[in-house]
């Protein structure tokens, strides 16, 4: 009884808590001003919480402070909502950029009991050490240095304890504030707020668990094994569960630490290159992209390779996106706007009754001024965005493999350009999607089918003779006859309509001259009604017969 009283007054203080903060911030202006729902503003200045003076900042820096007062949850929507820039106006996502997953590590205590209960034994026989001091501490889950057994270095994350009330909460509140808007603003449903929330909650899921997590980063450890170009950390599957996941313990340089990088001999114009290389082998080759490269999750280790972590958001495509993505950014850097157009038609991303010419034309005025910047600076990310901007206005959806794939691009370009401002991605990434395609549709594509469906054709082949057998004897028992009965009945019919809707066009035309026939000249009035009636009689006939 207790705990039922407990939960709705917590949500209760919660909404309070939340509505306060709106308020003061001016977000409830934001949102409503101008629209059906504006005196939602009048009714929330009258409230006794909300009797302070607001906040002055500019919009932007408002929505920001108001995010991170709310807490852990409302950050890592502002972080989500950073990415996206084809949504965002730029003043406010230039401030949601600033956010930072920090929060207050947990009692050490409940680090222990939640590995010991989820391992199944205690702390000190499944670890040689374990620091009870985190490494780290995020939003969702926090990180600590241990030892196994046989001496290997690892880190344990461990999941927060009690988060999922508190994300499933917090999720629901801005569930509802995400239809009000959508009532409220016509304009904002081609956004999809709701979607966006529901988009947010499933990645918020997923990051809870731990065995997910670690299923991502042992595939992306097996697409990138013995590469020079990336590696992934080896998780310990005996020292992980839902809630506990144990990976090996890397030690490399931050990917946002030039100085660092500089100082041990790293040549930063190759590890940017390499990092186009990675991506783009990531998307196109083995269609399982990492989908949270930013700065803090990208290391560069002492030979020179990249070093991921953190693989709880990844991302994959349908074989049709990868190819008419690759299609996209040829024709791009080909100035072939038609076939940008088509593809997108093609691909089904816009209506299939969309004009080509209509949605030509947009992509040229919105692709033609990057083509004034020199092509090292031409980002693909912006390409992209902007692309998918014009793309909307002629009702392309929200599609969130292509969200997650634009954000991880963005975040690509960010790196590279960080590490060697003349980065020419284009001439990183033409060879390789030119390859690509190549793979698809040229002779090594036709090499690869008949390689990978050979064994199944080999298989069959045993029932290809009976097969064929019954084919033929169908074929020769087919009763042709009938057929070509029923085809000559056919083309009698075809031919009686054709006849009667000529006599029909012959009927109204005698029908009319008979009607009008009253205006000849030169004709006494018994003549006229002769005429007249004949021409009435005549064209009623051909209307009537059948």
């Amino acid at each position: 009884m207790i705990s039922f009283i407990k939960t709705p007054f917590n949500q209760f203080k919660r909404l309070i808590k939340i509505n306060r903060v709106l308020t003061y911030y001016r977000i409830d202006e934001l949102l409503f001003a101008n629209t059906k729902y504006e005196w939602l503003t009048l009714i929330n200045g009258l409230s006794p919480w909300n009797w302070r003076r607001h906040s002055k900042a500019s919009r932007g820096e408002r929505i920001r402070l108001a995010l991170e007062e709310l807490g852990p949850i409302f950050i890592k929507f502002g972080q989500a909502l950073s990415t996206r820039k084809d949504l965002l106006p730029e003043d406010i996502s230039v401030e949601l950029r600033k956010l930072q997953d920090d929060c207050p590590p947990f009692d050490e205590q409940h680090s222990i009991q939640i590995i010991e209960s989820g391992l199944r034994r205690p702390i000190a026989e499944a670890y040689a050490s374990f620091d009870p001091i985190p490494m780290a501490s995020a939003s969702i889950a926090q990180v600590h240095a241990a030892t196994l057994m046989d001496g290997t270095e690892v880190v344990v994350k461990v999941v927060r304890p009690d988060i999922k009330p508190v994300i499933e909460q917090d999720v629901s509140i801005m569930r509802s504030l995400a239809k009000l808007v959508e009532a409220a603003i016509k304009e904002s449903r081609r956004l999809h707020p709701t979607e966006v929330v529901a988009e947010f909650e499933k990645t918020l899921l997923d990051e809870l668990d731990m065995m997910r997590e670690a299923s991502n980063a042992a595939q992306l450890r097996r697409n990138f094994e013995g590469s020079e170009l990336l590696y992934v950390p080896e998780i310990y599957w005996s020292h992980t569960n839902d809630h506990v996941m144990t990976m090996e313990r890397i030690y490399g340089i931050r990917i946002s630490d030039t100085d660092k990088l500089i100082e041990a001999g790293v040549d930063l114009t190759d590890l940017s290159a390499k990092g186009v290389t990675i991506f783009f082998t990531q998307v196109f080759k083995h269609n399982f992209f990492h989908a949270d490269m930013h700065p803090g999750n990208i290391f560069v280790l002492p030979d020179g390779r990249y070093a991921a972590i953190d693989f709880g958001i990844m991302g994959t495509l349908t074989p049709e996106d990868q190819r008419y993505l690759a299609e996209n950014f040829l024709a791009f850097f080909n100035r072939d706007y038609l076939r940008v157009s088509e593809l997108h038609i093609e691909s089904e991303w816009v209506p299939r009754d969309t004009r080509v010419n209509e949605l030509e034309s947009a992509i040229r005025s919105v692709c033609e001024p990057i083509w004034d910047r020199p092509l090292k600076e031409i980002s693909f990310g912006l390409f992209l965005m902007r692309l998918f901007q014009t793309a909307r206005r002629f009702g392309m959806e929200v599609q969130p493999q292509l969200v997650l794939l634009q954000k991880t691009l963005l975040n690509i370009e960010g790196l590279g350009r960080q590490l060697d401002d003349e980065l020419d991605l284009w001439d990183t990434a033409k060879p390789f999607l030119e390859d690509w395609m190549q793979e698809r549709v040229g002779l090594k594509s036709l090499a690869k089918n008949v390689k990978s469906n050979l064994p199944y054709w080999i298989e069959q082949a045993p029932q290809l003779p009976g097969l064929l057998h019954q084919s033929l004897n169908k074929l020769a028992h087919a009763d042709f006859q009938q057929t070509a009965l029923q085809i000559h009945r056919l083309e009698q019919q075809i031919e009686a309509q054709n006849k009667a809707q000529r006599r029909r066009i012959l009927g109204a035309l005698l029908l009319g001259a008979g009607i009008f026939s009253g205006q000849f000249i030169g004709l006494d009035m018994l003549q006229k009604e002769w005429i007249q009636g004949g021409l009435v009689v005549l064209g009623l006939y051909f209307l009537l017969k059948k």
